[in-house]
């Protein structure tokens, strides 16, 4: 039995093709999904243009948001059966001896290994997930948005498990993607006083998306001079948290600029590049800077019950839903900024 896939099979820009593949065999632990629904991320985007700074296993499927149905358990899997709705965890292949998993935060383990780059992901009819992974949909929420459940434990662990917010704060977010945008969510159930969302005049569009969140403020659409504007606000000490979600270095530049003294840095944004400028504030304002990667279970179980009541509203940003035939236009249309979110349905 075959299925149709996406596959990522090099390191040279552009080497993502479909494909017809075997349909997954699964072990005794695992489960057989049915994909309704696979999310395309920033870091797929990466790999499409082979500019990612993480170790890929070529030839590798992408996709790691995603939703769907089970298709038939492994013979030792009692929680789930087949024709339940679930959406999965990434953390697709773990060491059992991990210290990490002892204390929770198998999501930190160096020998994690993830689905879409590590293991065979998502962009397809099938995909093996082992049952510890996955987590029940409530019925009031569409399998469509349940594929974004993995972007939002993205933001909320930057914003609420590894920063810590406080009613009533000033909170910037620094680059209007997918995961920032959702970060300006988070920050705005944290209780964010005053929310801003900054980015550059490519990014007017996520701009104008940051609004429809809840932003006070958004700045960068038109060459502001975001530092000065930060001078005049308030006591013109800076902010109290500063989400760092660019894909790029030197934003942390930035942050430390508009952070006040005692403030917040939270980085989730990738960036490979090299900094090249002076931490000297961040010795100078005594800032705590924290770095946020992934997210584990307890958080998912929170994101879960944050969709399906609605407090998390994903219509600004999820723009596009599309048969996998069409995979490449909506790729293209995130990596322009026309698009924040497309979900593929293999």
């Amino acid at each position: 039995m075959s299925m149709i896939a996406l596959v990522n099979y090099a390191k040279e820009p552009g080497s993502v093709e479909l494909r017809e593949l075997p349909v997954p065999e699964i072990g005794e632990d695992d489960v057989l999904l049915k994909v309704e629904a696979a999310a395309i991320c920033g870091s797929d985007l990466h790999q499409f243009s082979g500019k990612q700074s993480w170790k890929v296993n070529y030839p590798v499927v992408l996709g790691h948001e995603f939703a769907g149905i089970v298709a038939k358990p492994g013979a030792r899997v009692k929680a789930f059966k087949e024709g339940d709705r679930v959406v999965s965890e990434t953390a697709a292949q773990l060491p059992p001896d991990s210290a990490y998993i002892r204390r929770g935060l198998y999501n930190l383990d160096p020998k994690r290994l993830g689905f879409g780059y590590g293991v065979n992901g998502a962009m397809a009819s099938f995909v093996k997930v082992p049952a510890r992974c996955l987590h029940r949909v409530p019925e009031s929420l569409a399998l469509e948005k349940a594929a974004l459940t993995e972007p939002c434990c993205v933001a909320y662990n930057a914003v609420c498990g590894n920063s810590h917010p406080r009613p009533g704060d000033t909170i910037a977010v620094i680059g209007p993607g997918p995961i920032g945008l959702l970060c300006a969510a988070m920050a705005k159930l944290a209780g964010a006083g005053h929310l801003i969302v900054i980015g550059i005049p490519a990014d007017a569009s996520r701009l104008e998306t940051a609004k429809q969140i809840g932003a006070d403020t958004v700045l960068g659409a038109h060459g502001e001079d975001i530092i000065e504007w930060v001078k005049n606000l308030g006591d013109g000490l800076g902010v109290d948290l500063v989400i760092d979600a660019a894909g790029v270095s030197a934003t942390l530049k930035l942050a430390l600029d508009i952070v006040r003294p005692a403030g917040q840095i939270t980085k989730v944004g990738w960036g490979p590049q090299p900094l090249n400028f002076s931490l000297d504030q961040l010795v100078q304002k005594a800032v705590t800077l924290q770095g946020s990667f992934s997210h584990n279970w307890p958080i998912w179980e929170k994101v879960l019950s944050l969709l399906s009541s609605g407090k998390i509203d994903l219509d600004p940003i999820l723009n596009r839903i599309s048969p996998l035939s069409e995979w490449r236009d909506v790729f293209e249309g995130m990596g322009s900024g026309k698009l924040v979110k497309g979900v593929l349905k293999p």
